[in-house]
């Protein structure tokens, strides 16, 4: 079964590739502190369906370039950022 994984689309500016920041939080230990860990993921997005600030699905896959072993697989949220041409 391939892992499945929830972020946030960080970086859109590639043509078909999103970065994607995986969040875990975990208490350590020996000394019990909550810390958070964060991740980058190189991901695979066929048809762009993402864009930066959107909440993602994203799965394992096989390798498609030295950085890009995810492909996405969803937006859960769309980001409800204010698009380029709404300014006043």
């Amino acid at each position: 079964m391939r892992k499945k994984l929830r972020g946030t689309v960080i970086g859109d500016k590639n043509d078909k590739t999103r970065v994607v920041e995986i969040k875990r939080v975990y208490k350590h230990s020996k000394y019990g502190k909550v810390l958070n860990k964060t991740k980058k993921l190189h991901c695979h997005d066929e048809k762009n369906i993402s864009v930066a600030g959107d909440t993602v699905v994203v799965t394992e896959t096989r390798p498609m370039s030295k950085l890009k072993k995810w492909t996405v697989i969803g937006v859960v949220k769309a980001d409800a950022g204010e698009s380029p041409g709404e300014k006043e």
